[in-house]
């Protein structure tokens, strides 16, 4: 390397960045220096404790699922999630109503509740809470297990 070019490497290095920046762009106004130094100021703690690289890195994971997604992928995310929000909204209006029901409705005896149990949507209901009691404990069964 030259002795100029290192000179001017070592002159360049001595001054701040923001008077460097502004030295390169003859179109950069004053507004675009103060934000320049005001950005500046916010990084510098991330420079210093060197996780500047985490952010990059965070930066270029979000760049890669950008590149990744493709049309079908986001069809299938999309699936998911209406059909995620549909279950919690329907278990929200089936505890909302159920809660509104029980609370104007007196507690019923043992034999009001097998009463209850004649009527078809109950039965459904509880049919559905034993399956899913079943799939539940067989899945703690089999993590007893592993």
């Amino acid at each position: 390397m030259s002795t100029s070019t290192t000179e001017t490497t070592e002159t360049n290095a001595a001054e701040p960045l923001v008077e460097r920046i502004a030295q390169s762009s003859a179109q950069m106004d004053d507004a675009t220096e103060k934000g320049l130094a005001e950005l500046l100021e916010k990084v510098a703690p991330l420079l210093q404790a060197g996780r500047f690289h985490n952010v990059v890195d965070l930066l270029s994971l979000a760049s890669d699922a950008v590149d990744m997604a493709d049309d079908a992928m986001i069809q299938k995310l999309m699936k998911a999630y209406e059909e995620g929000i549909g279950a919690a909204w329907s278990l929200s209006n089936a505890a909302r109503y159920a809660q509104a029901e029980a609370a104007t409705l007196p507690v019923p005896t043992l034999f009001g509740l097998l009463r209850a149990a004649g009527d078809e949507d109950v039965r459904r209901g509880l049919h559905f809470g034993i399956r899913f009691l079943a799939v539940l404990g067989s899945r703690m069964k089999d993590d007893g297990e592993a």
